[in-house]
């Protein structure tokens, strides 16, 4: 027996209607088909379940005691099928974001109000975690979306580009340079400075020391921070000068630090947005992205 909700629906129509023609219209399908549910109905269950004459059709003893078993099972479907419909709708409007320290409090604060402004609707919560805390929350489940520079997939993930930052120069202020204004300078200009970075295992120092490499500086001793707040804040006390991806630009503004884009060669980095793998793509999370790749070219100068 493989009964179908479309013949328990048909079933209860006909039941409190007790005609096929007005069943059928509010059913809204032809009385042919209503017809043909209810028969094959009949067929598997071996009985019938209707008396039919001209005038009236009515519920047989089979149909009676079928009636308040039906009347129970379709309740409790439509009752659980509004439940998770609105569970839905609630998860619709609520997105988590997982982000790296920097960029949660100097990139997303601003794409964040521009987000809300046009989607009053939706929540945002945001969650600041390092790179691998990030990848862990969006494969659990915990963040609907990871945003950083992720230089390859974890198992499970889909990465995608939002948008591309360059590396740039961070010294401290010799009192020539305008403050929040950005420049530019040669990789060569490096060769003589005292240089701070992240540990030698982070996958943008990686990027880094590749083109520090270049101008010989490739086994330079330098003090390493985990953050690039920390390592702003030691070039503002005179420490040394730092590499970063232009995507610090807001937080350097805040000190009193030269940033200067670096060339020959000017190199790019992408900024990605991970989700897990398979996971259904909301109309909330494509306008995220969207408000994303709109507002990243103008904070990256």
């Amino acid at each position: 027996m493989n009964l179908s909700i479309r013949q328990l629906r048909a079933f209860l129509q006909v039941a409190r209607v007790g005609n096929f023609t007005r069943a059928a219209e509010q059913a809204h399908i032809t009385q042919a088909g209503l017809s043909i549910l209810i028969r094959e109905m009949e067929r598997q269950l071996g009985c019938r379940l209707f008396d039919r004459t001209t005038r009236v059709v009515s519920l047989t003893p089979a149909g009676r005691r079928l009636l308040p078993v039906v009347e129970r099972m379709v309740t409790d479907l439509d009752d659980v099928a509004a439940e998770l419909g609105a569970e839905g709708d609630a998860a619709r409007q609520t997105l988590r974001i997982a982000a790296t320290p920097l960029v949660s409090s100097n990139l997303l604060p601003q794409v964040f109000a521009s987000f809300r402004a046009a989607h009053p609707q939706v929540s945002l919560r945001l969650f600041d975690a390092d790179l691998r805390d990030v990848e862990t929350m969006v494969a659990a489940g915990e963040a609907d979306v990871g945003l950083g520079f992720f230089f390859k997939a974890a198992p499970g993930l889909a990465r995608e580009p939002v948008g591309r930052f360059h590396l740039m120069r961070v010294a401290p202020m010799d009192g020539a340079g305008e403050r929040g204004a950005v420049g530019s300078a040669p990789w060569s200009a490096l060769r003589g400075a005292e240089l701070v970075g992240l540990p030698p295992g982070n996958p943008i120092q990686k990027v880094i020391d590749q083109h520090l490499a270049a101008i010989g500086r490739a086994d330079a001793q330098r003090t390493a921070f985990n953050f690039f707040g920390t390592l702003i804040a030691m070039v503002e006390a005179g420490f040394g000068t730092a590499v970063m991806p232009t995507f610090a630009l807001a937080a350097c503004r805040r000190h009193r630090v030269r940033t200067d884009v670096l060339t020959k060669p000017k190199v790019g980095l992408d900024f990605y947005r991970i989700t897990k793998r398979g996971a259904y793509e909301t109309e909330a999370m494509q306008a995220l992205v969207a408000t994303l790749e709109k507002a990243l070219p103008e904070l990256s100068r």
